[in-house]
């Protein structure tokens, strides 16, 4: 699940990952909003999901409190933090709430593949 408020990520995510999703080596679901994310992994997502990708700086719940509501809720879901901004305190906090992984952009979608796939 890719947790951002930019649209146009969802229209990014599906051009870079166009061949793993026609192969079927992976799924992406994208919700604009941490609340909705919340929503989605409360209404039994969580059990098709292995994996969230959340933006840090969004309107209302930033991705950092997703990062540590899910770790408490849902720990068998790994979370990667994607920022804009390489931020010491941002990135001490991800640390600090179980981050699987601190990503700052522009995302070097090659690496981000492999990590993926690998996860």
């Amino acid at each position: 699940m890719v947790v951002d408020d930019e649209q146009d990520v969802q229209f990014l995510f599906e051009q870079r990952f166009r061949r793993e999703l026609r192969q079927n080596r992976i799924s992406l679901y994208f919700t604009l909003s941490a609340e909705d994310a919340l929503e989605q992994l409360q209404n039994n997502k969580s059990e098709c999901l292995s994996l969230i990708l959340t933006d840090i700086n969004m309107p209302g719940m930033n991705g950092l409190e997703l990062l540590k509501i899910i770790k408490e809720n849902f720990p068998h879901l790994k979370v990667f933090v994607i920022t804009a901004y390489n931020d010491e305190n941002n990135y001490q906090t991800a640390q600090q709430y179980g981050a699987d992984d601190y990503i700052t952009k522009p995302i070097e979608f090659n690496k981000l593949k492999e990590k993926i796939l690998n996860s």
